[in-house]
């Protein structure tokens, strides 16, 4: 585990922000080895060298990934968007299925169910959805972070309520893979992508299966699906892969030649000490706004605070060099390991006006 010294050493290293970034739930700063390693990839291509090294950048991010998310890289597919992930999820759902979400969860994780046309797709609040499984749930998609406000949804209770009726679990680990703790083997469907929390590039995803798949079939499935890649290249696959890399798609090279440092980093602080430190950033701004007599929504423990009714000095705080976001009609802000005490005072500071 590192120290308290050696942390905020290691940050120091990697990120030099030129004003305050407040804005990890939409877009993750790189870390300047991550910035290097696409440097170095781009100059592969433009030089014409052979990018054959990238491709182990793919097994490599896997095998992170996996590790992050408590399961076997046997069970980690890599893709590019959540919302493929979850295209292949709803896809094995037979007509008239019923599928619970959470009521203004974020598209990537409801849309693909509501375009099949032929599934029951039902809403409820987020503080409802173990309770509101009911015998007839097929599936539950949720995001264990809600994007709007931060909430954090009780995922232990959703499992239990998901199996005492015989019901699967697809959880979106987007705004929480990273800072906060997970187990995506206490679901049969999980998806992340990489450029929030884990600090990567646009352009890659993860999907977590069980291990007999979940009765998933690889819709998307092109030459790098194959047991054989190399060998499947022509023609329809002959022989799937044996394990989730079935459900993997031709993968952004650039991506996770930038992604392998950035899960590495991860790695090297500990997600505990990474949770640690977003937390009690956020935690200071909530003090700051109860001194400034503003609620924000209640999501205790939680990266992301969202405010309602400020979203729109989300210019104004731009223009004095504060990153943070308008959804909603809320100001969001979301902390992460770019992140000091002072970033947060200096937040307040231009709120309070």
């Amino acid at each position: 585990m590192e120290t308290t010294e050696t942390f905020e050493a290691l940050v120091r290293s990697e990120f030099a922000p030129k004003g305050v970034y407040l804005n990890t739930a939409s877009n993750g700063l790189l870390p300047a080895r991550t910035v290097a390693a696409l440097h170095e990839a781009a100059l592969l291509r433009a030089e014409g060298r052979p990018t054959t090294p990238l491709y182990e950048d793919v097994e490599a991010c896997r095998a992170a990934y996996a590790r992050l998310a408590g399961v076997p890289a046997t069970r980690v597919a890599v893709g590019a968007t959540v919302t493929a992930h979850t295209g292949v999820v709803a896809a094995s759902l037979p007509a008239g299925a019923e599928v619970l979400t959470v009521e203004g969860d974020f598209t990537s994780v409801l849309n693909p169910f509501h375009v099949r046309g032929d599934l029951k797709v039902r809403a409820v609040p987020l503080e409802r959805i173990a309770e509101s499984v009911r015998p007839d749930t097929a599936l539950v998609a949720v995001s264990a972070v809600q994007s709007a406000d931060g909430r954090i949804a009780d995922l232990p209770a959703l499992r239990e309520a998901a199996r005492a009726h015989d019901a699967r679990t697809y959880v979106d680990f987007s705004q929480s893979a990273g800072w906060l703790p997970m187990d995506a083997g206490d679901h049969d469907f999980t998806a992340a992508v990489s450029y929030k929390w884990l600090l990567g590039p646009h352009g890659a995803a993860f999907l977590t299966v069980p291990e007999d798949f979940g009765g998933l079939t690889p819709v998307l499935a092109g030459w790098v699906a194959g047991e054989r890649p190399w060998d499947s290249c022509y023609g329809p696959v002959a022989e799937l892969a044996h394990s989730a890399r079935r459900f993997d798609l031709s993968p952004a090279l650039f991506a996770l030649a930038g992604l392998r440092p950035s899960l590495d980093l991860i790695e090297e602080l500990g997600v505990a000490a990474v949770h640690a430190h977003d937390v009690a950033l956020a935690d200071r701004f909530r003090d700051g706004l109860a001194a400034l007599g503003h609620e924000p929504v209640p999501a205790p423990g939680s990266a992301i605070v969202s405010v309602p009714g400020l979203g729109g000095r989300q210019p104004e705080l731009s223009r004095a060099g504060v990153e943070v976001s308008d959804r909603a009609g809320n100001l969001r802000a979301s902390f992460h390991l770019p992140n000091t005490p002072a970033d947060v005072d200096r937040l307040l500071d231009v709120l309070a006006g």
